[in-house]
């Protein structure tokens, strides 16, 4: 496993992105199009579309590259996996403001992801949170070589997952 990060991420409408071949994020509906999870939308190819609990403020997210699936920790509330796709180089975290956060290093292929939360309806409840506070919701990413598989719901706890997984099966 490589960690390749750990620490805050600004985010604003709840909205961060994974972004190669130097895309621009691409309109919500449209990265959840077809999907059944409505949290990390990925059907663009070269685009992750990430929400979160939090309207704006840091959250504390994760990144790992791995070799393979992880196993399932039981800790995080919300999990969903989807394929990615990347047909370029150069794959990189934005926050909402555009600002390259970090590189994630990936290749050209096929990947699944997994993205994992804790106390998304914590964020959503407090909406906003000033820079100097502590996060109140947590994420985490992983990604490994894969087959291209449809994305799933792994878990589901809280009423804002709900919300957006519901959103995006209206989107069929």
């Amino acid at each position: 496993m490589t960690r390749i990060f750990d620490r805050c991420l600004y985010v604003h409408y709840g909205q961060a992105y994974v972004l190669s071949n130097a895309q621009e994020p691409a309109e919500l509906s449209a990265c959840f199009q077809g999907q059944t999870n409505g949290l990390c939308g990925a059907a663009i190819s070269d685009i992750l579309f990430l929400i979160t609990g939090l309207h704006t403020g840091h959250v504390r997210l994760s990144i790992d590259v791995l070799d393979a699936p992880p196993p399932l920790d039981q800790a995080w509330e919300e999990v969903v996996e989807v394929p990615f796709v990347i047909n370029g180089e150069g794959v990189s975290l934005y926050d909402w403001n555009g600002e390259c956060v970090c590189e994630i290093p990936l290749s050209i292929g096929t990947y699944r992801v997994r993205y994992c939360v804790r106390d998304m309806d914590r964020g959503k409840d407090v909406d906003t949170i000033l820079e100097e506070e502590e996060p109140v919701d947590f994420y985490h990413l992983a990604f490994w070589p894969a087959d291209l598989l449809p994305d799933v719901i792994l878990k589901q706890t809280s009423e804002i997952a709900a919300y957006w997984h519901e959103y995006a099966k209206s989107l069929f």
